[in-house]
């Protein structure tokens, strides 16, 4: 699934919360990345959730859809490097990997720090 503007779903309650860094809001499928070697299951479009990331990681951030972590802060990598690639970020949600599954639909709000379980508004 191709990430996508928010249009025509709708979000739930917000599952995980933590520090905007990185605006704009989007959908797409969860890919929890552990390490370096989680690197070759991310496909364009994913959201990466992670603990945090370091230059190492910078590669994934041209196919992601947005990035969430569960460290950091505005001047952490993750945010900076989400905002010169211009997709979501919310740092410092504690707890995110564990709240989140592989290819679970989620949206995530780098302008207000929320991250969303996405359903469908189509029967």
């Amino acid at each position: 699934m191709v990430a996508r503007q928010t249009g025509g779903k709708m979000p739930e309650a917000p599952i995980a919360t933590g520090a905007p860094a990185s605006r704009g809001v989007v959908a797409g499928p969860v890919r929890l990345v552990h390490s370096v070697d989680d690197f070759d299951a991310v496909r364009p479009g994913d959201v990466i959730v992670c603990r945090t990331t370091d230059p190492s990681w910078t590669v994934l951030f041209s196919l992601a859809a947005a990035v969430v972590t569960e460290t950091g802060g505005i001047l952490s990598h993750a945010a900076i490097v989400a905002r010169e690639y211009g997709i979501p970020a919310v740092v410092a949600a504690k707890g995110a990997m564990a709240s989140l599954a592989n290819h679970r639909i989620i949206s995530v709000d780098g302008t207000n720090g929320h991250v969303h379980a996405v359903r469908s508004t189509q029967r």
